[in-house]
């Protein structure tokens, strides 16, 4: 279901492309993260300044927040050439061997999902990260040995959207650790407009501004809603986004004013009808809305709890006063 979902912050293997092209080059481009921005900048120039790679990065937070573009950044202020694995794709020693000993002085090597890799690479990033060394075992039993191999000095950029799932170990070897926030809706507005300057999308204030409030605080929602929009606006209207056109394209959508869709509905209806407002315990509301436990724990949930529609407690998951309300549902639990 998330796949398919035009909210949904993961990425779609058919937006690789645009995401490109509309991903800042700069420091200075990137809109919002402020808190980032400003100590980042100095450790790069403090770096540089040194003639060394920067320290190892750890970027967490909710996906579409910019971890990848952030690290583009990185490596393209540091000089340096981006690689870019995943952890799931790390299957054996020989994988990470294989990208450390191709890498040049000075190069990013950037894992996403980095708590999702194995053990036995964890224990072999160890020593590269801080002895830029590969340790490889040669033979089994008695006779096994182990070799030391040399890697020029890079910065690994880890990237993930479960901190807790990481090792203390691997945790601490990263210099910089960085939280990415839900963006404030003016920068959204921000990053719609320039966005659609890029795509050549005529768009009036009003219209970007109604995008901004409906993308979930997240620039690749806002993306994805902006290139919808366009395209309803080229086929119904003649291709000029106002304010009505926006709003009758994200309303075919079936997204709300909050930015909610029918599936964050179906959710907190679930809640309120099924369980009387909660608490429900998260695994009970898996199987009642048909979806994994961790999709909704990392994809729907933290958008729901920022806007205050959805509690955490310790006996599970609870609606608030404003889910009823946006809902249009009577409180029976509460009286």
């Amino acid at each position: 279901m998330t796949e398919t979902r035009t909210v949904t912050p993961k990425a779609q293997p058919e937006e690789v492309d645009i995401e490109i092209t509309l991903r800042p080059k700069t420091l200075a481009q990137f809109i919002g993260q402020a808190h980032i921005k400003e100590p980042l900048s100095i450790s790069i120039e403090a770096a540089k300044r040194r003639a060394e790679p920067i320290e190892h990065v750890l970027l967490y937070g909710n996906p579409g927040l910019g971890k990848t573009t952030l690290a583009s950044i990185i490596a393209r202020e540091m000089g340096g050439n981006l690689k870019m694995t995943a952890g799931p794709a790390l299957e054996r020693v020989g994988d990470l061997a294989a990208i450390l000993s191709n890498l040049s002085a000075g190069d990013v090597l950037f894992i996403d999902e980095i708590h999702r890799i194995n053990k036995t690479i964890e224990e072999v990033l160890y020593t590269a990260m801080e002895d830029f060394a590969i340790d490889i075992i040669v033979g089994k039993g008695p006779a096994a040995r182990t070799l030391r191999m040399p890697v020029e000095k890079f910065t690994l950029i880890g990237a993930t959207t479960r901190l807790n799932l990481l090792s203390s170990p691997l945790r601490d070897r990263f210099g910089h650790v960085y939280h990415l926030n839900f963006y404030e809706p003016e920068d959204i507005e921000t990053i719609v407009t320039r966005n659609a300057e890029i795509l050549s999308i005529p768009i009036d204030k009003d219209a970007a501004a109604l995008i901004s409030t409906r993308a979930r605080r997240t620039p690749r929602v806002a993306n994805r809603l902006l290139k919808r929009v366009r395209d309803f606006a080229e086929v119904r209207h003649n291709g000029g986004v106002s304010a009505a056109v926006a709003n009758d394209a994200l309303t075919m959508l079936y997204i709300d004013h909050y930015g909610l869709d029918s599936v964050d509905r179906k959710i907190l209806e679930t809640i309120i009808d099924k369980f009387s407002g909660g608490p429900v315990g998260l695994n009970t509301l898996a199987a009642a809305v048909a979806e994994e436990m961790d999709t909704i724990e990392t994809i729907y949930e933290p958008y729901l709890l920022q806007i205050g529609m959805l509690e955490r407690t310790p006996r599970g998951r609870k609606t608030t006063t404003l889910a009823y309300s946006h809902l249009q549902k009577k409180q029976h639990a509460l009286l």
